[in-house]
């Protein structure tokens, strides 16, 4: 069974950093986009950050210059480094990995269980 288990989210002020971690595990060949996401009370999910198996990164708009995505391909992990952290940053944050399993010749889209982040004013 493909997992992807997120960690680092909690409490904060304004002004603060988190860091948040995604790990994949399981029977995995491969993984391509891994992408953060998140979800404020009361909106839609919407997309962070992105990060290809090659390297090449998408950040949101409100995000640049505050947020930083990396992946380890050899750990299957992604990280999202977030500092100068808003009230409106508050939500749960989503990873997502385009993996391909040994069993699959497809690449199909797993989600974490989310992780709160909450950001006090």
């Amino acid at each position: 069974q493909v997992l992807l288990v997120e960690s680092g989210g909690g409490k904060v002020q304004a002004g603060g950093s988190l860091t948040l971690s995604c790990a994949a595990s399981g029977p995995i060949l491969s993984i391509n986009d891994m992408t953060w996401y998140y979800q404020a009370p009361g909106k839609q999910r919407e997309l962070v950050a992105s990060i290809s198996r090659g390297g090449s990164i998408h950040y949101e708009d409100s995000v640049k210059g505050r947020f930083t995505i990396s992946r380890d391909n050899a750990k299957k992990a992604v990280y999202l480094q977030m500092n100068s952290l808003k009230p409106e940053d508050t939500a749960v944050y989503y990873c997502t990995a385009e993996i391909r399993r040994i069993d699959d010749y497809y690449f199909r889209k797993y989600w974490g269980q989310g992780t709160q982040v909450t950001v006090s004013s």
